[in-house]
C-alpha cells in the first residue's frame, strides 16, 4: 500500500475538523508540537506556510512557528535558502515526507525499508538533519511541518503517525487565521472601540461618555460584538478579542 494516499481533504471534512479543534491561540499548538518532537526524537520543530498560493512565481515559504531559539535564529532562512524552491515544487506534485542529513557522514532520518515512501534531499547543506511533512489542504492553505535534530531516526509507523498529526496541526493553525479574518470583517470600528474600553474596565456609562454615544447604543454594540465573536457573555468576548489581537 502506498504512502501517503495523496487524497486531498474535502471541504466537509475540513469543516468537521475545524469544529472539533476549536483552539483559541497559537500557544495551544505548542504542547502538541512538543509531544510530536519527542516522538520523533527531534530537537526542534518549525511550521512553514506556503504564501502567495495560486501564483507560482510569487510563492514562498513563510515560517509561522518554531522553537529553534534565539541562538539558532538563522535556521529558518538557511532552510528556505537551501530547500525552499524544491519544497514548493514538491508540494504541488507529492505528499511524501522529505528527509535530509546535516552532514555527508550522517544517515538521513527514517528506516531504509521506508525509503520508497520518502523523498531524499541533498545532504550536507544545513548544520542539522530533519524531516519535512507536506500538508496540502487545497483552498484552505498548504505548508510543511519540520522536525530537526542530529539523532532523528523514527520508525516507519512513527513517520506515518507524525504525518497524520501534522495535518491536524496545520488545519488548526489555518483555522485560527480564518476565524481572525472573519471576526475582523464582522466587527465594526464602534464594536471594537466599545470592547477595548470594556476591556479597560469601563462600565457602559463611561464608555458612552467617552465615545459620545447613549448607554443603550453602547450595550447594543457590545451585545452584537459578543454574538459575532461566538461568545456567551461580554467577559468572554473581551477575552477572545484580546486573544485574536483586536484589542489589547
Amino acid at each position: 500500500m502506498g504512502y501517503p494516499s495523496g487524497r486531498t481533504m474535502s471541504s466537509a471534512e475540513q469543516l468537521r475538523m475545524v469544529r472539533v479543534n476549536r483552539i483559541s491561540s497559537r500557544s495551544d499548538l505548542f504542547p502538541r508540537l512538543i509531544a510530536m518532537q519527542k516522538l520523533a526524537d527531534a530537537q526542534g520543530f518549525a511550521i512553514f506556510r506556503v504564501s502567495g498560493s495560486g501564483l507560482p512565481a510569487k510563492q514562498r515559504l513563510v515560517c509561522e512557528l518554531e522553537n529553534w531559539g534565539s541562538s539558532n535564529a538563522g535556521f529558518g532562512k538557511a532552510f528556505t535558502d537551501a530547500y525552499g524552491d524544491i519544497l514548493l515544487d514538491h508540494i504541488d506534485k507529492s505528499l511524501l515526507p522529505l528527509s535530509w542529513a546535516g552532514g555527508y557522514d550522517r544517515a538521513a532520518p527514517g528506516p531504509a525499508d521506508f525509503s520508497p515512501f520518502m523523498t531524499r534531499l541533498q545532504d550536507g547543506i544545513l548544520p542539522f538533519s530533519g524531516l519535512a511533512f507536506p500538508v496540502r489542504l487545497g483552498a484552505v492553505g498548504n505548508g510543511f511541518i519540520l522536525f530537526t535534530g542530529d539523532e532523528i531516526d523514527p520508525s516507519s509507523d512513527t513517520i506515518v503517525e507524525l504525518h497524520g498529526r501534522c495535518c491536524h496541526i496545520m488545519m488548526d493553525l489555518l483555522s485560527l487565521d480564518e476565524r481572525r479574518t472573519a471576526a475582523a470583517e464582522a466587527l465594526s470600528e464602534r464594536e471594537i472601540a466599545c470592547l477595548q474600553l470594556a476591556g479597560d474596565g469601563r462600565i457602559s456609562e463611561e464608555i458612552a461618555d467617552k465615545l459620545g454615544l447613549s448607554v443603550h447604543t453602547v450595550n447594543a454594540y457590545l451585545g452584537s460584538a459578543t454574538i459575532k465573536l461566538d461568545s456567551v457573555n461580554r467577559i468572554q468576548a473581551i477575552a477572545k478579542a484580546i486573544r485574536l489581537g483586536y484589542i489589547s
